[in-house]
């Protein structure tokens, strides 16, 4: 009985791959990366790219960036923080944050720093050079730029649903804020909204 029960259970795995293998290759069509495609109505690299260039040159156009150049008499130095998913999906911040960063320095109005994991690992390789590369070759401790401002912010949405259409409305918030006085001194938003019939 055992023996039988064995022999059935191979001929069924058998044919199951059998007819797996049957399926025949899926097309893949290489496209421009640019190229606008959203098949699922999803936060996808294009809302990334779009929220990100005009958050960032909305930013750069508020009174703030003047203010603190006449007041120093240099380019402010940012980093981009935490930003939160409250979204009802996944969404990939970490994608959305080289976005802003991309965009910040392309604008070229303030000086961009590392944060977060990112900095861990050039201070331990600062340490790891400091042991073992020639004393001319090392970078030094304590030439870090310390921020002068933080960008940090949330992505929130609301789903809506009606048979079968649904509209997704995603909002950024971003908010900058003083490193040294916690002042907020801007405060922005970008809203999508997505129709998926």
């Amino acid at each position: 009985m055992k023996f039988k029960s064995i022999i059935l259970a191979t001929a069924f795995i058998s044919t199951a791959m059998l007819f797996d293998s049957c399926k025949g290759t899926q097309q893949v069509t290489r496209v421009d990366a640019n190229t606008v495609i959203d098949l699922s109505g999803r936060w996808n690299e294009t809302d990334s790219r779009l929220v990100a260039e005009e958050i960032v040159s909305d930013m750069m156009l508020r009174p703030w960036l003047a203010e603190y150049e006449k007041a120093t008499g240099k380019r402010p130095v940012f980093v981009v923080g935490i930003v939160k998913n409250k979204s009802h999906e996944h969404i990939a911040v970490e994608t959305f944050i080289k976005d802003i960063e991309k965009s910040v320095l392309n604008i070229g109005k303030v000086r961009l720093v590392t944060a977060g994991e990112a900095r861990e690992e050039l201070r331990k390789e600062r340490a790891d050079q400091n042991e073992f590369a020639t004393p001319t070759s090392t970078a030094k401790w304590g030439k870090e730029l310390g921020a002068d401002f933080i960008l940090q912010g949330v992505l929130n949405s609301i789903v809506q649903e009606n048979g079968k259409q649904k509209v997704v409305f995603y909002q950024t918030d971003m908010e900058l804020t003083n490193m040294e006085t916690n002042e907020k001194v801007w405060i922005g938003d970008k809203k999508i909204k997505k129709v998926i019939e």
